[in-house]
């Protein structure tokens, strides 16, 4: 009988996507093992003349065993000495680089699966976990293109001006060096800058020289990696002391059509090629970067291209609900978002405390300026002021050099301070001199810098209960408060629930390519039964796995077990929970104990802090309810 692990196997799969597990590989390796009761379970790449190993549980080694080549060359399940091996499609495919499939080993498993239906569980998954990323990726590429067009914008040296494009695009595309050439046509040369070892960070070839040259003169991008290094100009890499193994090039345009030179990566990092994608955002990353290497008068062009940036990323800002109370959020963002008071955004975990604050910022004039956002719960409190403020060179043992706050940076824009009630008193009394004085000091600095920045705070906190308890600055909560939005949590906007699904399920099956599947009334029923303990994030992450992972055109009640682990409401919205006060209460305590700790992933320590509690009165509480601690 193999359906029931097949189906456990799916489950964790499942939520090994939805959690972003990493590495991922690893966990898909784990949860193989699980359904098939192997001793071992190995995930190997051919890298030639080598073999990767990507993943192993327990530790594999890095050679393969014989079966692994074997059903590579086969291109099918084969099974040599007690390991069996089959075929996986790599996720991303050739776009990614990848031609050749992964192989996916098993040893001596005492649980016999269908290993098509295994494989197939395990390549969508590793897709859907792959897209992910790569969304993800998109928009964190996007968002920083706006600030570096801004940033180059205003810059009039132009060779650091190119040493500066050339650090974001390492960063960017995830690569070892990144040089960009200027064209010199009566001198027939092509100048790059910066060009490591090379004597004054600068490097001149003919502009008919090796791949870069042939971009120039073509207008065309080009790709290398070892399979095809000949086209390589080795005479750099003799000059300089360094081997490049993989290269992409594109042209560097002016608006008006003038070719300036060519922006050039070198050696990626994580995969050793690079991809398609890489390629189409190395095009808009080098088109803006043309913009800021032309002369002035090309500087309108320039606001061009960042005014559609930003109307792109503000585009994918709304509230969406039809619910009373998202109707005067909506209404009040409105009212607020050009008027600069700090506003105080409440709500628990995942009901859209981030969108309100984009809103804000995409509905004010300063959308044109940074829009950053910093988690205090997720910094070091030693670093949380440096992080905001800024630090000197020398003020503490690793400030090696002096570097802006986040303040400075969003100077002129809005900044978000998501967790405020995590907040250290040293940095609450500075924050208050930020909001009342608009000036920043440096950690270890004296001077006082002049900021223009909207300050929203978040917080799934009861701030004036912190205050009551003195953990946090009264002074500093009326100031903040100025303006304050309560978001209510998913539960609690009736049909929203259906809306939000239908809205993220159309989206997330775009993205992969297949018609919109919909709702069944069973389906539905469920969806607006359920208590929602993550809100819109845990009903994102539902709809984005039902779209990988489901090929009906219909999705019924089945396909949302997922959501079976916490507590549920009853049609009437109350929780469905049965007996005496006494017991009930009893059985509500243990879920939400439950609940939070499955959501901390068993780290009970983050459970009692999410639940107002001490680590050791959580476990006296577990205890009293009869509840296993594992304590000790």
């Amino acid at each position: 009988m193999t359906t029931q692990p097949l189906a456990k196997l799916a489950v964790d799969l499942i939520a090994a996507v939805g959690e972003g597990a990493q590495p991922f590989d690893a966990r898909v390796a784990a949860a193989v093992r699980d359904a098939c009761e192997a001793s071992a379970v190995g995930l190997w790449r051919p890298a030639a003349p080598q073999w990767r190993n990507l993943a192993g549980v327990p530790t594999t080694p890095s050679e393969p065993p014989e079966a692994v080549p074997e059903a590579l060359d086969a291109e099918r399940t084969v099974e040599v000495a007690g390991w069996i091996a089959t075929p996986l499609a790599a996720p991303g495919g050739p776009s990614e680089g990848y031609r050749q499939p992964d192989i996916l080993a098993i040893r001596q498993p005492r649980q016999r699966l269908p290993m098509a239906d295994l494989a197939a569980l395990v390549e969508a998954a590793r897709t859907a976990a792959w897209a992910t990323h790569h969304e993800a990726g998109r928009i964190e590429r996007l968002a920083e293109l706006v600030s570096l067009s801004l940033e180059w914008g205003e810059s009039s040296d132009t060779a650091a001006l190119l040493e500066r494009m050339a650090e974001a695009a390492t960063r960017l595309f995830d690569c070892d060096r990144a040089t960009v050439f200027l064209w010199n046509r009566s001198a027939g040369q092509l100048v790059g800058r910066p060009a490591l070892g090379m004597p004054g960070n600068q490097l001149t070839v003919p502009d008919s020289a090796g791949v870069v040259g042939r971009v120039v003169q073509t207008g065309k991008a080009l790709r290398t990696s070892m399979r095809d290094a000949e086209m390589v100009d080795r005479a750099t890499d003799k000059s300089s002391g360094y081997r490049t193994d993989s290269l992409l090039c594109v042209p560097l345009d002016a608006p008006g059509g003038e070719r300036l030179g060519a922006f050039e990566l070198i050696n990626k990092n994580r995969t050793g090629e690079f991809t398609d994608d890489d390629e189409r955002g190395l095009i808009e990353f080098a088109r803006l970067a043309a913009v800021a290497v032309a002369n002035a008068q090309q500087v309108e062009d320039l606001v061009w291209q960042r005014d559609s940036l930003v109307e792109q990323a503000a585009s994918d800002v709304r509230m969406l609900g039809e619910a009373p109370a998202i109707a005067a959020l909506r209404k009040t963002i409105q009212r607020v978002a050009d008027a600069d008071l700090a506003v105080l955004v409440l709500g628990e975990n995942g009901t859209g405390k981030e969108v309100v604050a984009q809103s804000l910022h995409f509905q004010s004039r300063r959308r044109n300026a940074p829009l950053l956002a910093v988690n205090c719960a997720a910094i070091a409190e030693s670093l949380l002021e440096s992080e905001l403020f800024g630090h000197e060179k020398g003020a503490f043992t690793d400030a090696r050099e002096s570097r802006a706050g986040k303040f400075e940076l969003a100077d002129g824009g809005t900044l978000l301070l998501d967790e405020i009630g995590d907040m250290s008193p040293g940095g609450q009394a500075k924050l208050l001199r930020v909001l009342e004085d608009k000036t920043v000091v440096r950690v270890g600095g004296a001077e006082e810098r002049k900021v223009d920045v909207r300050v929203v705070a978040a917080t799934n906190r009861d701030l004036a209960e912190r205050v009551r308890e003195g953990k946090f600055r009264e002074d500093l909560f009326y100031r903040l408060c100025v303006v304050t939005i309560e978001l209510p949590p998913l539960r609690d906007r009736g049909d929203d629930v259906i809306l939000l699904a239908e809205h993220f399920l159309k989206q997330y099956s775009q993205k992969r390519g297949r018609k919109t599947p919909k709702l069944s009334a069973t389906a539905k029923r469920k969806l607006t039964t359920h208590n929602w303990p993550g809100n819109i994030r845990e009903l994102r992450n539902l709809m984005e796995r039902v779209a990988y992972l489901t090929d009906e055109p219909m999705i019924e009640a089945d396909d949302l077990a997922i959501i079976d682990r916490g507590p549920t409401r009853g049609a009437g919205g109350e929780l469905a929970i049965e007996g005496e006060l006494t017991e009930a209460t009893g059985e509500f305590q243990r879920r939400l104990i439950n609940r939070e700790i499955e959501r901390a992933r068993g780290n009970v320590a983050a459970a009692a802090r999410s639940l107002g509690l001490h680590r050791s009165n959580l476990y006296r509480k577990m205890k009293q309810l009869g509840m296993d601690t594992d304590e000790g």
